[in-house]
């Protein structure tokens, strides 16, 4: 079983920033892709960003050039900075892993967090 939490949403003005950050937990020896999505719960989720383990990183072009992904296999943790933020970005952005290996081998695949909420307004 692999937990993923999300942290660093908050209320923000346009043009500010934030960093959110997704922590994972449990056995795990490997993590093969991490992404950020958003979305309003219970619906479709958009795809923001993506990092590979060779941290080739791929954006949504609404956010290119204002967020970036980033991961740090040491702590088992994905962050995405936001710059610029626009009204537009308002919404839960969830954390995901594509494959996660754990320490017995055993593959472990589409692992969530619950979510934190971005709000962009003035």
């Amino acid at each position: 079983q692999v937990q993923l939490v999300e942290s660093g949403g908050g209320l923000v003005q346009p043009g500010g920033s934030l960093r959110l950050s997704c922590k994972a937990s449990g056995n795990i020896a490997t993590i093969n892709a991490w992404g950020w999505y958003r979305g309003a719960p219970g619906t479709q989720q958009e795809l923001v960003a993506r990092i590979n383990t060779h941290n080739t990183t791929t954006y949504a072009d609404s956010v290119k050039g204002r967020f970036t992904i980033s991961r740090d296999n040491a702590k088992n943790t994905a962050y995405l900075q936001m710059n610029n933020l626009e009204l537009e970005d308002t919404a839960v952005y969830y954390c995901n892993i594509d494959i996660t290996i754990t320490t017995s081998g055993r593959p472990v695949f589409e692992s969530w967090g619950p979510g934190t909420q971005v709000t962009v307004s003035s």
